[in-house]
């Protein structure tokens, strides 16, 4: 007899317990980062830029349960928000799962340890400008967020 297939391939998004979805955030921070949209033609760009909040070497919020009352324009991701955000990067697990693919090795619910994120060079850790000595987001435009992480590309084994 085999093992039950991991939650995030028997689950839809939207049937996830609080904390089976909290904990497809791989703690990247990638999404984290500013961002800016061309008004004319809707294209996006990536900064390096870090919010207030994100903690550059953890790559984790350091207010997560309040950070609504400090950033109010902080997104929460929801299933339903999911479908209609297009700024998530390409290894984002909550976009992966919905769109039907796996997790990579380097996810902690795969490896089974939170470092791996990092080791792979997935995450923003000692890549990223705080906000507030950033100036002006437009300085700090970078490709490297919105593309899968070239360190990370091979398959490993945990």
């Amino acid at each position: 007899m085999g093992a039950e297939p991991p939650f995030w391939k028997t689950k839809l998004l939207a049937a996830m317990t609080r904390a089976e979805w909290e904990s497809l955030c791989d703690g990247c921070g990638r999404c984290c980062l500013h961002k800016l949209r061309d008004e004319d033609t809707n294209e996006l760009a990536w900064t390096e830029v870090a919010c207030r909040l994100l903690d550059g070497q953890s790559c984790q919020c350091r207010d997560y349960p309040n950070r609504r009352a400090h950033v109010p324009d902080c997104v929460k991701l929801t299933p339903k928000r999911l479908a209609r955000i297009d700024w998530l990067p390409p290894s984002c697990a909550y976009r992966l799962v919905a769109e039907g693919q796996d997790l990579p090795w380097w996810h902690p619910l795969v490896s089974g340890r939170p470092q791996t994120v990092h080791e792979a060079g997935a995450s923003v850790r000692g890549r990223v400008v705080a906000e507030r000595e950033a100036g002006d987001l437009e300085d700090h435009i970078v490709e490297w967020p919105g593309e899968w992480p070239a360190a990370a590309k091979e398959e490993r084994k945990p």
